[in-house]
C-alpha cells in the first residue's frame, strides 16, 4: 500500500525546538539521517505515515500538533487581518498566507491576536468617543473605515431627503405616462427610449445575480428570485442611472465622499432613493399615507411594494421646497437575523445617540419569532425620551428546495409626542369635547393607525431600552450581553447577576 505523504516541515521544526533537540539528536531517535530531517523541516521531503507514528511514540506528542493550524492562525483569520483598510493594498496572496500559517504558526497566531486586540481597542475608543461627543467634548475623527461603513455613516448622520432627486423622479414619472400597470410602463420606457429589452431569467441561469446587462444585445436580464416589487425597483433604478446620471454625480459631489468604492456605493443608494420616489410619488403617497392613517400594510398593498420600501419612503417625505408639506419625522433601521445592522435612516438623521437601535429588548429583534406580523410598542431611553416603534419582518429573495430564505426585520420609529397628540385627539372626539390645541385637525389627519391599539401612555410604562449594551448604564437589565464601557465590572464571588459574565 502506498505511503501517505505529509508536508509539515515547520511543525516538525517547532516540535524539535520545543523539545530542545538538535537535528542530529532527533534524527538519531527517528532512525534517519540529519540531512534527511533537514530536508523534511524545509518541506523538501515528506513526513511519511511511518515517521508520524515514530514521532508520536518516541517523543510522546499529540498527533494534532502535526495538523494544519486551527482557526487562531488559519488562512481565513489572516485574510481578515490583511483586509483591514489600514492595510489597504497589502493583501498577500493565498500562497503567502499559507506559508505564514503553516511555516510560522506561532507568528500567525500572534498576528491574529494583535489584530483582534487592536479591533477591540478601536471599538472601545469609538464607544468612549461617542459618549464624550454627547457630553460636548471634542473628539478625534475615527480611523479609516471600510467603504460600506463610510457610506452607511454618511446616510445615518444626514437627513434622508434629496429634493433634486424628487424632481428627477417626477420627470421620469411623467415620461412613463398615464399608465395602469407601472411594471409594464417601466419595461416599455426602457425599450422605447433606450433600446433595452428586459428579460426575466430562471434561477438555474442566474443563481446568485439580481441582474446582468449584456451591452452587445442591449438586454437586461433580471432574476426570477426577485419579488414583483423588487423587480420594479430595479427597473426604475436602471432608468434613473440612464436618464439622470449627471444629477447623481452632482449629488455625490455635494456629499463630499472620498474613495472610488464609496462613491459607487453612494451613487447606487441615491439611484435607489430615486427609484422608490418613482414608485411612490411624493404628493400622492403623502396624501394616501395620511388618509389611511399611516397603516403600513395598506400602503404596501396600495402601491405594490414591501414593508422596507414603504418605511424608507415615509422617512424621506421631508421635501419642503416649492411649498411642499413635509410628512411625519420618522426614522427606520433594518437588521438581519444575526443582529447585524444593514441600514439606518432618519428624516433628520438617525437618532443614534438617543435611540441607538442595538438594544436586544427592542421588538425589532422579537419580530423574527412572529414573522410577517406588525409589532407596535413604546420604548423609553435612559434620558427619558419616549418613542413609538413599529416592527415587522420582510422576506428576502425567493429560494429553492434546501435553501433557507433570508429574512430581515425593519423598525419604523417616531417621537412619541406625535402618538400622544393622536390619542388625545381621538379621546376628545369620543367625549364630544372641543379639541385641544395639541389635537388639531392636522394631527388627526396624520394619525398612525397602530398607535390606537396601544393603551394610553399614562396607563402603560414604555419598555426601557438603551443605545447598546456597551453604552447602556442601566443596572437592572437582565438582557445585558456586554459590560458597560464606562464602569468597572465589579464582580463579586458572593453575588451574581443574570447577565453575561454575572453582570446585572
Amino acid at each position: 500500500m502506498a505511503e501517505t505523504k505529509i508536508f509539515v516541515g515547520p511543525r516538525v521544526r517547532r516540535i524539535r525546538t520545543r523539545l530542545k533537540l538538535t537535528q542530529t539528536a532527533m534524527a538519531s531517535e527517528l532512525g534517519i539521517s540529519p540531512s534527511y530531517l533537514n530536508l523534511i523541516e524545509r518541506n523538501q521531503r515528506p513526513l511519511t505515515a511511518q515517521l508520524v507514528m515514530k514521532l508520536v511514540s518516541t517523543f510522546k506528542i499529540d498527533v494534532d500538533e502535526l495538523q494544519p493550524s486551527g482557526e487562531a492562525g488559519s488562512v481565513a483569520a489572516l485574510k481578515e487581518v490583511f483586509s483591514d483598510p489600514l492595510l489597504s493594498g497589502e493583501l498577500p496572496g493565498d500562497t503567502e498566507l499559507l506559508e505564514i500559517s503553516d511555516g510560522a504558526p506561532n507568528a500567525a497566531i500572534g498576528i491574529v491576536k494583535l489584530y483582534r486586540a487592536y479591533r477591540e481597542q478601536q471599538d472601545r475608543l469609538s464607544d468612549l468617543s461617542q459618549l464624550m461627543g454627547e457630553a460636548g467634548h471634542a473628539v478625534e475623527a475615527r480611523g479609516k473605515q471600510m467603504p460600506v461603513e463610510l457610506v452607511r455613516n454618511l446616510f445615518e448622520s444626514n437627513p434622508w431627503c434629496f429634493p433634486a432627486l424628487e424632481r428627477a423622479a417626477e420627470r421620469i414619472r411623467d415620461a412613463l405616462g398615464d399608465f395602469q400597470n407601472i411594471s409594464t410602463a417601466l419595461h416599455t420606457l426602457l425599450r422605447s427610449d433606450h433600446g433595452i429589452a428586459v428579460q426575466i431569467l430562471p434561477v438555474e441561469t442566474m443563481p446568485v445575480w439580481r441582474k446582468r446587462y449584456d451591452r452587445h444585445s442591449q438586454r437586461l436580464f433580471v432574476s426570477e428570485r426577485l419579488s414583483r416589487s423588487e423587480q420594479m425597483e430595479l427597473l426604475a433604478q436602471e432608468l434613473v442611472m440612464l436618464r439622470e446620471a449627471s444629477l447623481l454625480d452632482e449629488e455625490v459631489e455635494l456629499l463630499k465622499i472620498d474613495g472610488d468604492e464609496a462613491i459607487r456605493l453612494t451613487r447606487f443608494e441615491l439611484a435607489r432613493y430615486t427609484a422608490l420616489a418613482i414608485l411612490m410619488p411624493y404628493d400622492r403617497f403623502l396624501r394616501t399615507a395620511e388618509r389611511v392613517a399611516h397603516d403600513l400594510p395598506i400602503l404596501c398593498r396600495r402601491y405594490g411594494v414591501n414593508f422596507t420600501q414603504v418605511a424608507q419612503r415615509l422617512v424621506s417625505l421631508q421635501d419642503k421646497s416649492g411649498n411642499r408639506r413635509g410628512g411625519l419625522e420618522f426614522f427606520m433601521m433594518e437588521v438581519d437575523e444575526g443582529g447585524n445592522v444593514l441600514r439606518r435612516l432618519g428624516s433628520r438623521g438617525f437618532p443614534v445617540s438617543q435611540f441607538g437601535g442595538q438594544c436586544p429588548k427592542l421588538a425589532l429583534h422579537a419580530s423574527f419569532a412572529s414573522a410577517g406580523n406588525m409589532m407596535c410598542e413604546r420604548v423609553v431611553n435612559p434620558q427619558g425620551d419616549v418613542y413609538l416603534t413599529l416592527s415587522c419582518t420582510v422576506d428576502g429573495v425567493s429560494v429553492g428546495a434546501g435553501e433557507r430564505r433570508k429574512r430581515t426585520a425593519v423598525l419604523l420609529g417616531i417621537d412619541d409626542r406625535v402618538s400622544r397628540s393622536i390619542l388625545a385627539a381621538s379621546q376628545s372626539d369620543r367625549s364630544g369635547k372641543t379639541r385641544a390645541a395639541s389635537a388639531s385637525e392636522d394631527v388627526l389627519n396624520r394619525t398612525i393607525a397602530h398607535a390606537r391599539q396601544l393603551p394610553h401612555p399614562l396607563n402603560l410604562v414604555p419598555v426601557s431600552i438603551g443605545p447598546s449594551c456597551r453604552l447602556c448604564e442601566r443596572t437592572d437589565c437582565i438582557a445585558r450581553s456586554a459590560p458597560p464601557v464606562t464602569r468597572p465590572l465589579g464582580l463579586d464571588d458572593l453575588v451574581q447577576g443574570f447577565g453575561a459574565y454575572g453582570l446585572t
